[in-house]
């Protein structure tokens, strides 16, 4: 392929964004104001009826780009590779991002475990367990835990289908799209997430009509929610970019949906705010290091990445 033919007018390239992110946003409200279903009658069918949705849109935008990229024809693992699908350094796209999305937390997980321990002294003073045997027992109700957890629909939500649907379409699609537009891989970093933050522009209305907030108030939370899933996906385009594999972004949406906003500090736990700026300078320090291209791809220099996307220049 040469390269005139695998590149877009930066026009089209927007415009094939917004119209995935109106598409994204817009078919979570067809069954009832289109197909005139009837409302769920429950939070659990409520939330089956917009993984049905959000699947769909996530199909439908592979297909799309598929039709709107260059691609080679003839070659399915080529294609794969454009969205980040890869069977190759699969464990480094796991553990690296991980790792290093966690640094983030540090502040949070050193709050958590001051927490446990806390508790863990609290059952050893009222019922003298020693803690091999608190360990034990927490062990001995972990399957009980997960089978539980496993049937909420809160978890698949946080965990499963918002992390798949949106990594694919506002990372694997679009990034490729921005890319082949002829975008520089830095303002795609920054610009793909404000595709990602109009996404969530619908919560204001949801958030209105559900708690019974004042507009004002509506707008003050999913202002922070946008200003959020800029960061977010800012860091999660980082990773697409870098990585070439959309496990990468996958797992650290999956790990920051479960941590929530990082804990910057915590009155009386000076330790929580050490632990915080602890990892914030060693995330800085490894960020590069650790989502080095060829940590991920052993052909940097004959890239079978988009556009050779996943070498930094």
């Amino acid at each position: 392929m040469e390269e005139s033919e695998g590149r877009l007018s930066k026009p089209v390239a927007v415009i094939a964004c917004i119209a995935m992110t109106l598409f994204y946003v817009a078919i979570l409200y067809v069954p009832t104001l289109i197909l005139r279903l009837p409302p769920p009658q429950s939070y659990e069918n409520f939330m089956i009826r917009r993984f049905i949705c959000a699947a769909v849109c996530s199909v439908a935008s592979v297909i799309f780009c598929a039709l709107v990229l260059p691609m080679r024809n003839g070659e399915l693992t080529y294609s794969f590779e454009v969205y980040g699908i890869r069977s190759d350094h699969f464990w480094q796209a796991v553990v690296f991002p991980l790792f290093l999305t966690s640094l983030m937390y540090a502040g949070s997980l050193m709050l958590k475990s001051m927490l446990l321990l806390n508790k863990w002294k609290e059952r050893r003073h009222q019922y003298g367990e020693p803690l091999l045997g608190c360990i034990k027992s927490n062990l001995l109700c972990f399957p009980g835990q997960i089978s539980s957890v496993a049937s909420n629909v809160l978890f698949w939500r946080n965990f499963v289908v918002a992390p798949v649907t949106e990594e694919l379409v506002f990372r694997a699609c679009m990034i490729p799209l921005l890319l082949c537009g002829e975008f520089k891989a830095s303002d795609v970093i920054f610009l793909c997430p404000t595709f990602f933050s109009l996404a969530h522009l619908n919560h204001v209305t949801e958030i209105y009509s559900r708690h019974n907030y004042s507009f004002l108030k509506a707008s003050m939370v999913v202002g922070l929610q946008l200003g959020y899933t800029v960061v977010f996906g800012s860091y999660a385009s980082f990773l697409f970019i870098r990585t070439g594999n959309i496990v990468a972004p996958l797992v650290a949406h999956a790990f920051c949906n479960y941590m929530g906003l990082p804990v910057l500090f915590v009155q009386r736990k000076g330790l929580v705010s050490m632990a915080f700026i602890t990892g914030m300078i060693s995330f800085a320090w490894l960020l590069f290091p650790l989502t080095q291209p060829d940590l991920y791809n052993e052909n940097t220099e004959n890239c079978r990445c988009w556009q050779g996307y996943c070498s930094w220049n």
